[in-house]
C-alpha cells in the first residue's frame, strides 16, 4: 500500500514496484489507515507530510492496533534532518527514506524488511512448541499468546472454527487470515489441526484414555478420521506412537 498525496511520487513509486508487487494507493492518511484495517496489506510506504494526518500519526496508529501491528511501514519525506528520523522510528516505522530516495536502497529495504517476516513465521508457525517468551513481548507476541489460549480451550469442540475465533479477537475474518498468514505462513484452520495432533500425541503418551477417548478430547467426532490425521501428520498411527 503507498499512502502518498503527490500524483508523481505514486507515479514513480507504481514504475517501480508493479513488476514485483500488487500496488493500491490511497492519497492522505486517513484513507490510508482505513484502507490499511480492511485490506491488512503487506508492506506499508508512506509519506510523511499530507493533509489530516500525517505519515507519523499513521505509522503510529497502525503499529498500536492489534489488527495491522506486523504490518512493515517505510516513511517516504523531504525532511532529512536527524529529529525528523528520530520521531519516525519512535513512532514505529521500520524504515525512514528521504526524498530524492534511490532505487536500490528501497528494494533492499522492502526485501529486508519481508526477510524479517520470514523470521516471524519461524518463531510463530510451530503448533507443537511452546510460543517463546520475551521479555518485552510485542503485540505480535502478545496476538499469538491470545489466538494460541483461545484455540486450547476449545480443543475438544468440534464445532468451533474461524468465524468463532473471530469473534472472540474482534477481527474480521479477512483481517485475521492476513495477518496469521503472514505470522506463521498458513492458515488458522492449518494451524488449528496442527495443535490439536499435538495435543494428541500428549494424551497418548501421558494418559491411559482410549484412542477413541483422545480424539473426542481434541475435537474429532470421528475416531477413524482422527487416526488418518494423526498418521498424515507424523507418519505413524496413534496406537504406535504411544508404544514408542
Amino acid at each position: 500500500l503507498i499512502v502518498e498525496d503527490n500524483a508523481d511520487v505514486v507515479f514513480y513509486l507504481q514504475l517501480l514496484l508493479q513488476n514485483t508487487y500488487h500496488i493500491d494507493t490511497a492519497t492522505d492518511g486517513r484513507a490510508g489507515l482505513t484502507h490499511a484495517f480492511e485490506h491488512v496489506p503487506d508492506i506499508i510506504i508512506s509519506d510523511v507530510m499530507m493533509p489530516g494526518m500525517d505519515g507519523f500519526e499513521v505509522c503510529k496508529t497502525l503499529k498500536t492496533d492489534m489488527r495491522t501491528s506486523h504490518i512493515p511501514v517505510i516513511l517516504l519525506t523531504a525532511r532529512a534532518d536527524i529529529s525528523s528520523k528520530i520521531a519516525g522510528l519512535q513512532h514505529g516505522a521500520d524504515a525512514y527514506l528521504t526524498k530524492p530516495f534511490h532505487k536500490e536502497e528501497l528494494f533492499i529495504r522492502l526485501e529486508k524488511l519481508l526477510e524479517l517476516r520470514k523470521h516471524l513465521q519461524a518463531r510463530y508457525a510451530n503448533a507443537g512448541a511452546d510460543l517463546p517468551l520475551a521479555p518485552h513481548p510485542t503485540l505480535e507476541d502478545t496476538f499469538m499468546q491470545r489466538v494460541r489460549g483461545i484455540l486450547e480451550s476449545h480443543l475438544d469442540d468440534d464445532a468451533f472454527g474461524v468465524p468463532d475465533l473471530c469473534k472472540a479477537l474482534t477481527m474480521s475474518r479477512a483481517q485475521l487470515y492476513r495477518k496469521f498468514q503472514a505470522l506463521t505462513d498458513q492458515p488458522v484452520a492449518q494451524y488449528f489441526r496442527d495443535l490439536r495432533l499435538h495435543k494428541a500425541k500428549t494424551l497418548l503418551r501421558n494418559t491411559n484414555l482410549r484412542v477413541s477417548e483422545i480424539a473426542f478430547e481434541v475435537g474429532f467426532k470421528d475416531p477413524a478420521h482422527f487416526t488418518r490425521a494423526f498418521e498424515e501428520a507424523f507418519g505413524t498411527s496413534p496406537s504406535k506412537w504411544r508404544k514408542g
